[in-house]
């Protein structure tokens, strides 16, 4: 009987801690579904807005200016997607052009600054409606390039020591990422 209950306790502190953890956060925020450390897309698109506009030459021709992002969630995929609005002038078009791409990613957890980063990025869509189509396919061959460059590794979210003092106690980190309806779920790890 003793046995069964040492058996039994390492599992039951970690479900308490992932509790624990989970009960920091207001329940009006947290994600219905996995259990784990919530993070709401109106964070996410918080972090992501402090990072823009951004501009990028592209050899001299033109300037790209990336707007600020629309981040999306997409929990049929676990995956994230976000919208960017594009401002393309320069020397080799005779007016700015708006325009936008999409582009959808995975996630993971960065132990050594505690963030949540996109990464495996995947271009879905590039639109100009009022450029020719040889400058579209032109910059259809940047874009790859130009959104691995500008959301690589972009930071979703921070943690703070405090969010993960408890977790840290128990030689724990976040490991698995879940995409909801609502946001994200973080979960648990040893180290």
């Amino acid at each position: 009987m003793q046995r069964r209950t040492l058996l039994l306790t390492p599992p039951l502190a970690l479900l308490g801690a992932v509790q624990g953890w989970a009960a920091d956060i207001d329940t009006e925020d947290r994600p219905s579904g996995p259990a784990g450390y919530p993070v709401s897309l109106e964070q996410m698109q918080q972090a992501v807005g402090e990072r823009f506009p951004r501009r990028y030459p592209v050899q001299g021709l033109l300037d790209l200016e990336l707007r600020t992002p629309r981040l999306k969630l997409l929990p049929q995929q676990n995956r994230m997607g976000v919208t960017m609005a594009v401002l393309a002038a320069g020397p080799a078009l005779n007016r700015a052009h708006q325009g936008n791409f999409d582009v959808d990613f995975g996630l993971r957890y960065e132990a050594s600054d505690r963030t949540l980063r996109a990464h495996q990025l995947r271009l879905a869509r590039l639109d100009f409606p009022t450029l020719q189509p040889r400058v579209v396919d032109m910059l259809n061959a940047y874009a790859p390039l130009m959104a691995d460059q500008t959301l690589r590794e972009v930071v979703l979210h921070k943690f703070t020591a405090k969010d993960l003092a408890s977790v840290d106690a128990m030689n724990m980190q976040p490991g698995a990422i879940t995409v909801t309806d609502k946001g994200l779920v973080v979960g648990l790890v040893l180290k």
